[in-house]
């Protein structure tokens, strides 16, 4: 039930929820309120008072908007709404009394700093700060910390704002970092000096409202005015998380978030912001051909011709790998299916069921585990899978939310039920009758992840999963490990039987990006991708490909979402849009040549087949049709991803993910050392 209140903010009256801050209810009226300590998906400090308001007719001292709420207020003596006052004299004298406080210790070094340029502390200095100081004495410096090979610290520049405290804390659940002291002597720090330990805590880099804490892998190598910024989506995860790639001339710099609140909120993974180093090292530039064994460079007419060559008359199975764009893969499917081959994208053994939308993608969106009172996870571990997505769950687990888990016992950042981690206990928990009670009053939401799809009882397991969401009357959300996987599947991207069916009896393999597979002897492979990885030390043919950042690309992410990745580079070398091979190679095979010059016909194409690609940023409804459950095995489930930093080319190709990997596995060991 709403509870609207009238309310004044400098002479306009505004009806809004009498639960909102003051600083909501002024951005709600369009009046900008200046904070340090504030962000909105964290919980109120109330430190920095860079936000304080005049309340009329309420203390004669200005008060914190962040930490005073609308229905708090008292209305006039006769009746009239309360009125706010952001910009009297008051007010204004409070501001640049609190920022002269501020900046007695800040150290003055914006040209150095990396920060310069796109800094909450310049900005509201310059707007609503004065131009000079009253202290003369010496400012105090405070020793830096080492946060580990992400964070860069100057912590003389801290203003105590405990964004990065309250982040780690109630968002990436550890809690390494906290403040000690009181008064000026008061100072940010990590627990016994400790490196943080979180796949999230790049996003205190973004939190900092100051130069306090810097990306290092970035840092000092770029102005925010010199590189061009592109908005786009990741695809280091099905999540497609929206970011921002930011570059200069043909290098991307760094890796940004946006907002977006029904896929990431305003969050990012570590892989997804740090892995843009991998985008140049290892890169394929131009095309080659093995011949007596060996790999010499070759110009595209010849790899071409020796592609058309090999393929003639041969049986042909193409092979999707994880980050390849929708339009690719269709435009692979047509080129291999009108030669009378077959293609499969479910290349790590999925069984998830072609056509059936329900039980490849599921019902929820990932916005319906905010409101979820019960969250159910099979064969999943979404802290490695995605870990955006482990963080919203969370926030449900901190607003009252209980959490299940079938699968091996992981520290998720958060409390769980364990409820077994074979399929015993899966077919168990299937096979309980769920009260009505449970069914028509609690939001319940089961998460499958591709670990448990993967053995060769996977439509089994799909089945019961889908049997107890009916039971409970919950939403089935499958949890995807590939960015490509959903969108490949939509386009019809599979074959009967699976990977084995489609490469039994093939003599060529078109390994689109495929490197999480191994290829036996035998075929003549062709591989199309962007790194030099395991796909290419097995072809007889490379066809150097443009990464995500280098192409136009559609993606559909675990939800089902259809979202569009933007150019923000040029492949480099000799390296082509992926579609564009593919358009190239149909001119030089026997059989029908692609029907389409450009990007645009193909999608054109691709939409008239699969109309719902066309709604861009929308979560389709899916028909529910069930998978019947079968007998399962007895075996444990297994995680999809062993290693979080390396699950794909660009990342095994980063010498950031290198170093997160093997910190990451000195300190599983480190501890299992210590248990024993």
């Amino acid at each position: 039930m709403s509870d609207l209140r009238k309310i004044i903010i400098d002479d306009k009256e505004v009806e809004v929820e009498g639960a909102l801050t003051l600083i909501q209810a002024c951005e709600q009226a369009g009046v900008e309120v200046p904070r340090f300590c504030y962000h909105e998906r964290l919980s109120i400090a109330g430190n920095c008072r860079m936000c304080l308001v005049e309340v009329v007719g309420g203390p004669p001292k200005p008060a914190a908007s962040c930490a005073m709420q609308v229905k708090d207020l008292r209305p006039g003596k006769d009746g009239e709404p309360p009125v706010v006052k952001t910009n009297s004299p008051m007010v204004k004298k409070a501001r640049e009394g609190v920022m002269e406080f501020l900046l007695i210790n800040h150290p003055l070094d914006c040209p150095i700093c990396d920060q310069g340029g796109e800094c909450d502390l310049q900005d509201q200095a310059m707007a609503y700060g004065v131009d000079f100081s009253r202290y003369r004495e010496p400012k105090r410096a405070v020793d830096d910390l080492d946060l580990g090979p992400l964070v860069e610290t100057h912590m003389t520049r801290c203003i105590s704002c405990t964004r990065c405290v309250r982040f780690t804390s109630e968002v990436a659940g550890i809690t390494q970092m906290g403040q000690i002291g009181r008064g000026e002597d008061s100072e940010i720090t990590s627990y016994l000096g400790e490196t943080l330990d979180s796949e999230l805590q790049g996003n205190i880099i973004d939190l900092c409202p100051v130069g306090a804490l810097v990306s290092k892998p970035y840092a000092f190598t770029a102005r925010p005015w010199e590189l061009t910024k592109t908005e786009t989506i990741d695809v280091m995860d099905a999540l497609g998380s929206s970011i921002r790639v930011d570059t200069k001339g043909r290098e991307v710099m760094r890796i940004l978030p946006r907002n977006h609140d029904g896929v990431n909120e305003e969050w990012l993974s570590d892989k997804s912001r740090f892995v843009w180093d991998g985008l140049r090292r290892q890169r394929l530039d131009k095309p080659y051909i093995r011949e007596n064994g060996k790999l010499r460079a070759a110009s595209w007419g010849e790899a071409l011709g020796k592609v058309a060559e090999a393929t003639e008359g041969k049986a042909i199975t193409g092979i999707v790998g994880d980050l390849a764009p929708v339009e690719a893969v269709f435009a692979l499917k047509q080129l291999v299916e009108s030669r009378g081959g077959k293609i499969e994208c479910r290349t790590d053994g999925a069984k998830l069921p072609a056509g059936n939308r329900s039980g490849y993608v599921g019902t929820a969106s990932i916005e319906d585990i905010d409101s979820a009172d019960m969250i159910q996870l099979i064969g999943c571990n979404p802290r490695a899978e995605a870990p955006v997505l482990n963080a919203r769950i969370r926030k449900a687990w901190i607003n009252g939310a209980t959490v299940g888990l079938v699968g091996e016992a992981v520290d998720l950042t958060y409390d769980y039920e364990h409820l077994g981690n074979d399929r015993a206990a899966l077919e168990e928990l299937s096979g309980k009758n769920i009260s009505d009670e449970t069914r028509d009053e609690k939001n319940t939401l089961v998460i499958v992840g591709q670990g448990a799809l993967r053995e060769a009882d996977g439509a089994a397991v799909l089945g019961h999963a889908m049997k107890l969401a009916e039971n409970a009357g919950a939403k089935l959300l499958v949890l995807h490990s590939a960015a490509s996987r959903v969108g490949a599947m939509d386009v019809g991207a599979v074959t009967e039987g699976g990977l084995d069916a489609a490469i039994d009896g093939a003599e060529v393999i078109y390994n689109l990006g495929a490197d999480e597979v191994e290829v036996a002897d035998g075929a003549f492979v062709i591989y199309q991708g962007s790194h030099g990885d395991r796909g290419a030390h097995r072809a007889d043919v490379i066809l150097p490909a443009a990464a995500w950042t280098e192409e136009q690309g559609l993606f559909v992410n675990t939800e089902g979402r259809p979202q569009l990745a933007l150019r923000a580079g040029f492949p480099p070398g000799d390296a082509k849009e992926n579609w564009a091979i593919l358009r190239a190679l149909s001119e030089k095979m026997s059989g029908e040549t692609q029907p389409w010059n450009n990007l645009a016909q193909l999608r054109q194409a691709l939409v008239a087949e699969v109309p719902h690609l066309a709604e861009v940023d929308t979560v389709p409804q899916n028909d529910w049709q069930a998978v019947e459950a079968g007998s399962l095995g007895k075996a444990a489930f297994v995680y999809a991803v062993k290693d979080h930093y390396l699950t794909n080319p660009i990342a095994r190709a980063s010498a950031v993910m290198a170093d997160l990997s093997a910190r990451t596995k000195a300190r599983r060991e480190g501890q299992q050392m210590a248990a024993e």
